[in-house]
């Protein structure tokens, strides 16, 4: 198992698993126990770090300041599952994989009133965000905030973390950015495309975090699983059912 230090956890307690009503789906990356988790991020227990991929916090703003009509509050609703995930898997670190504002209109006084309000409530955990193609649109976040502002690939234990799917030499790829997805296909011309995790080797992309973001349907390849997120829970895919 790889060994790196952890950031201070002020007291917290190690990560047990959840209930079994809420289980996460357990796999092996890198020669690490990672949890794929129905909440769509991904969390290595071993070091008490949780990823999440495009946020896209602010869009919604952003789409109403081009005087589109869309409804307010998924920032907040955003945030309020990211603590959640925080506090019930006691984590010491949150790496974001890039695309955490939208864009430069999502810098409104609501929206970063939101992120401090947010950022009171977890003022001991480590924040590390890998920018991202909207990250470099959307501009860095206040250094208020308390946020360590990396490029990709960020390495950290066996993972590189990254924004845009790539491959690297020493190290499997954490990625996001394609908003993954994978369309399932039934009997009756039946069709449902729910977000995914895909993971191959020396690769995982992640499912977009946020609510108010699009999905990309993956294309059925050999040597990668996809991973649905459904119902509350995380179950691998057959390939029978994987559009083709």
């Amino acid at each position: 198992m790889t060994s790196f230090a952890l950031p201070a956890a002020s007291g917290r307690e190690a990560p047990r698993p959840p209930s079994p009503a809420v289980a996460p789906f357990a796999t092996t990356v890198a020669g690490e126990t990672v949890w794929l988790l129905a909440d769509r991020a991904l969390f290595w227990p071993a070091a008490r770090t949780l990823f999440v991929a495009d946020i896209h916090l602010g869009k919604a703003a952003t789409f109403r300041a081009r005087g589109l009509p869309v409804p307010a509050g998924t920032t907040q609703d955003n945030l309020d599952r990211l603590s959640d995930l925080v506090d019930g898997h006691a984590a010491a670190r949150l790496v974001v994989l890039g695309d955490f504002l939208h864009a430069a209109e999502a810098q409104t006084a609501g929206v970063l009133g939101a992120l401090h309000g947010w950022r009171a409530r977890h003022p001991d955990l480590a924040v590390t965000l890998v920018r991202g193609n909207h990250d470099s649109h959307a501009g860095d976040p206040p250094a208020s905030l308390g946020i360590a502002l990396v490029d990709e690939p960020h390495l950290l234990g066996p993972f590189a973390c990254c924004h845009h799917p790539q491959r690297h030499p020493t190290h499997t790829v954490l990625a996001g950015h394609v908003h993954p997805a994978v369309q399932l296909r039934g009997a009756g011309r039946d069709a449902l495309r729910l977000p995914c995790f895909g993971v191959e080797e020396g690769l995982v992309l992640l499912p977009a975090f946020g609510e108010f973001t699009g999905t990309h349907a993956l294309q059925a390849r050999t040597g990668q699983s996809l991973y649905a997120v459904g119902a509350g829970r995380v179950w691998p895919v057959p390939q029978a059912v994987r559009n083709c």
